[in-house]
């Protein structure tokens, strides 16, 4: 795939249908469109075309229905902040939010009552403005007469609840209960809820320290004129050593700028990768750093036999334990024993994946546990094995808390499990498989591996939402975390919507003003006050009452 490059097809130069189908067009302002060209609209200009559209005599009566109908589903669209859209856009290319709220629209339009809807984290890559006009939208479906159940950590969202649900108190095996429920003002007052807390005062996201020398002492990462997708010529500096958050609408440019641009270029640069970085003129600064990291959601693992365990390298040493203690060594066990990936310590039932697979005719595989080991992936005679009472299938089950505590005085895992902590994961178990992480504890998963290594001090790492699935209380250990690194003289590029990290940053890039055709261009670069005094920026106007929280 790395050698693949995708090639416009010749015969219909990428418009994918016959000549004959492309020859029925309608009249539009300067010429005829057919019905690819419509579809290349983003969906904020095709519905100008069609409340524009009209048609007389005798079609009127076939074409007036069709287009209320299109010009309802272009509207539902447009509500849920999706305006900056090709109407052709490929479904792989959204992402999540998009691809739900895209759904929401399909639902919206169906015009159905007395249904429930159940929305997980729907704000998910949506700037504030965008988010005002999804809850208008979940307000709409609520008022004609459909209940709406959303699972969702923002706080415009949850104020704007008729009824809340508060599950907790802590994560994991220390949460599960239903610790309040009510009204926003019953939840607001009661004493054990940590989203009650968080939403009267009591607690506050701290502001951590900013930098304690001028922005750019120490130089600058420039790009140079990118002009990849909808960016329009936009040169952008980011300040070593500092943390830079990148902002702006849904669309406006973020995610082409920093991974298209930046991350290919660099990830060629120094890794050899094929991609082909998007287009710009040149990039200044990349001598200041000794490697890039990326943190973003793509999953640890894609198969159960990945867990935070194996991927922080912490099982490794776990291993080594195990096969150093008399009990192995008088039989001969080596560190491969212990291992659920080879034969000899696993199950062979199962292979040791703890479950089987049984295949279904017509329907999904059904994954059961394995019959032999009872879903603890290894033969008996491992089993046997015990460090302090605990055999290696124990230590797989439990908690990256109780993981700190029993591997004290082991560094090499408790350090790992120390860094997991410290992101907020804590309630993980070590052995849990990565396809069952959410996005969001994937990527701290990873920032947790990141903090283990032994930082260089010139590091730059591209982030791209951390704070996705996070509580306030969640997002303020991940701030400690990124403080943390950017004091160690890292650099910090993170793409986020969420104005508690917004605030906090050093420098920031904010991009649009609109998405789609209308963004694109670097509204305004500067710190987080001088973005808030930009009449020009969305990110600025609902910065500017951020700051006048703290």
């Amino acid at each position: 795939k790395g050698f693949m490059q995708m090639q416009t097809c010749q015969s219909c130069e990428g418009r994918r249908l016959q000549s004959q189908i492309l020859a029925v067009t309608v009249s539009g302002e300067e010429a005829p469109l057919s019905i690819m060209d419509i579809c290349s609209l983003s969906i904020n200009r095709a519905a100008a075309f069609f409340d524009r559209f009209e048609v007389g005599g005798a079609k009127a009566a076939i074409a007036s229905e069709v287009v209320r109908e299109v010009r309802k589903r272009l509207n539902f669209m447009r509500n849920v902040g999706l305006g900056y859209l090709t109407l052709d856009r490929e479904s792989g290319t959204l992402s999540g939010g998009e691809a739900q709220r895209i759904r929401l629209a399909t639902q919206i339009g169906a015009g159905l009552v007395g249904v429930i809807y159940i929305l997980d984290e729907p704000s998910i890559g949506l700037h504030q403005r965008d988010n005002d006009r999804l809850l208008a939208t979940l307000k709409g479906l609520r008022d004609a007469g459909n209940s709406v159940v959303v699972v969702e950590h923002d706080e415009e969202t949850i104020r704007s609840a008729d009824y809340l649900v508060d599950i907790g108190p802590g994560a994991g095996s220390r949460g599960g209960e239903i610790v309040a429920q009510g009204t926003v003002e019953e939840v607001l007052h009661h004493g054990r809820s940590l989203t009650g807390k968080y939403l009267r005062g009591d607690y506050t996201l701290e502001q951590p320290s900013r930098l304690g020398f001028p922005k750019g002492e120490k130089g600058w990462l420039t790009i140079h004129e990118a002009t990849e997708n909808n960016l329009q010529s936009v040169t952008a500096r980011i300040p070593v050593g500092a943390i830079t958050c990148v902002t702006g609408v849904s669309g406006s440019g973020k995610s082409t700028l920093i991974d298209d641009v930046l991350r290919k270029a660099l990830f060629r640069r120094w890794f050899g990768s094929k991609e082909r970085p998007g287009s710009h003129r040149d990039i200044d600064g990349i001598e200041f750093f000794g490697k890039v990291i990326l943190v973003d959601q793509s999953p640890i693992g894609r198969t159960p036999r990945s867990n935070p365990a194996t991927y922080t390298g912490m099982f490794s040493h776990i291993r080594e334990l195990f096969s150093k203690l008399p009990a192995a060594r008088v039989r001969g066990f080596g560190a491969g024993r212990f291992s659920f990936n080879v034969k000899g310590g696993r199950c062979e039932k199962c292979q040791g994946d703890g479950l089987l697979r049984i295949e279904m005719q017509f329907l999904p595989p059904v994954y059961v546990t394995c019959e032999s080991c009872q879903g603890r992936r290894y033969n008996r005679e491992t089993l046997e094995i015990a460090y302090k009472g605990r055999n290696i299938a124990d230590v797989l089950d439990m908690t990256v808390d109780e993981a700190v505590r029993f591997f004290r005085a082991v560094p090499k895992v408790c350090d790992p499990c120390l860094r997991l902590a410290e992101v907020g994961l804590g309630y993980l178990t070590l052995g849990q498989a990565a396809t069952t992480l959410s996005g969001g504890e994937a990527q701290r998963v990873k920032l947790a591996a990141e903090l283990n290594r032994k930082s260089t001090g010139n590091t730059l790492y591209l982030m791209d939402e951390p704070t996705t699935g996070l509580h306030f209380h969640d997002v303020a250990k991940l701030l400690e975390v990124i403080f943390k690194l950017r004091d160690g003289g890292n650099t910090l590029v993170i793409i986020e919507h969420n104005l508690d990290v917004i605030k906090t940053a050093d420098w920031i890039l904010d991009l649009g003003p609109e998405g789609g055709s209308g963004g694109g261009r670097l509204v305004i670069e500067g710190t987080p006050e001088q973005v808030a005094g930009c009449d020009a920026s969305h990110t600025g106007r609902y910065l500017k009452k951020a700051l006048n929280r703290v």
